[in-house]
């Protein structure tokens, strides 16, 4: 079992920046790939970000590239996303998840994952 919790949303103007932070407990948390989802308000749920277990493989989506890192602190158990040049299409409910499976293409997939924390708010006004 794995508990995951996110922090560090809130209210931002568009240009800011947010950094939101995922602490894990249970399982040993340097043995998995961590991912970022999103869902805006009558939108589906679409990927953000992921991370292999070392760090050093990372995925993005299009919309976050060059904006958006993620990055892990095993020591920690907890994985980030720093959150730079914020839009207001950025808003919604950011969730992370752990994946158990190897490090693939299929990381952006949120039907790999297997454990989800319950999401933290981000808005962003124009």
């Amino acid at each position: 079992q794995v508990q995951l919790v996110e922090s560090g949303g809130g209210l931002v103007q568009a240009g800011g920046s947010l950094r939101l932070s995922c602490a894990a407990s249970g399982r040993t948390f340097s043995s998995y790939v961590m991912g970022w989802f999103r869902q805006a308000p009558g939108k589906e749920r679409e990927f953000v970000a992921a991370i292999n277990w070392s760090g050093d493989s990372t995925a993005y989506a299009d919309s976050v590239k060059g904006r958006f890192t993620i990055s892990r602190d095993n020591a920690k158990n907890t994985v980030y996303l720093q959150m730079n040049i914020l839009k207001p299409e950025d808003t919604a409910v950011y969730c992370c998840a752990a994946d158990f499976s190897s490090w693939s293409p299929s990381a952006t997939a949120s039907y790999e994952y297997d454990y989800w924390g319950q999401g933290t708010q981000v808005t962003v006004s124009s």
